[in-house]
């Protein structure tokens, strides 16, 4: 499901903080399909590549913002199709999404690529009574910095990125 090197950077270029992707320690990236069980396969991928990493004890925060953003993707920027159940999967699978994690020494970065240009929206921090669309407050609130930038070239869509800081290394 995953895959590692630094080739998996080149289309996230333009995308993701001004970090030079060039130093970037360790990195993993993994497709996730249009269904619903995508968010779950991105939290076990994101447990998986961060205890490799040994940053482990950043799980919690990294896992809720992973599943907050897939979550928005598989809702709103993928075409039509909505995501399906696990039993009807492999018939004309829709665009995918595609879960990418960085680390540099002291931050670590996840982003979430989508085949949508449309940016994402947030919801007033204060409109907390609607059933959704709290989920970039939520991004907001637990990563150190958020953002997104539309894909250039022969890519289309986007990259909707977090950064987490890391403890230095003793």
């Amino acid at each position: 499901m995953g895959t590692n090197g630094s080739t998996m950077l080149e289309p996230l270029r333009q995308g993701v903080p001004p970090l030079d992707p060039t130093a970037v320690s360790s990195a993993a990236s993994c497709a996730l399909p249009a269904r619903y069980e995508a968010v779950r396969e991105a939290r076990h991928f994101t447990r998986r590549t961060l205890d490799q990493w040994d940053v482990g004890h950043r799980f919690d925060d990294v896992c809720l913002v992973v599943s907050e953003l897939v979550t928005n993707a598989l809702r709103h920027a993928l075409p039509t199709v909505a995501p399906r159940p696990a039993d009807r999967a492999g018939e004309h699978e829709p665009p995918q999404v595609r879960l990418h994690l960085m680390r540099w020494t002291e931050r670590m970065v996840c982003a979430v690529r989508d085949p949508s240009n449309d940016s994402p929206v947030a919801r007033e921090a204060d409109d907390f009574s609607a059933e959704s669309g709290r989920g970039l407050f939520l991004v907001d609130s637990f990563c150190d910095s958020w953002g997104w930038h539309p894909l250039a070239g022969t890519l289309s869509g986007k990259v909707v990125w977090a950064m987490f800081r890391l403890q230095p290394e003793a």
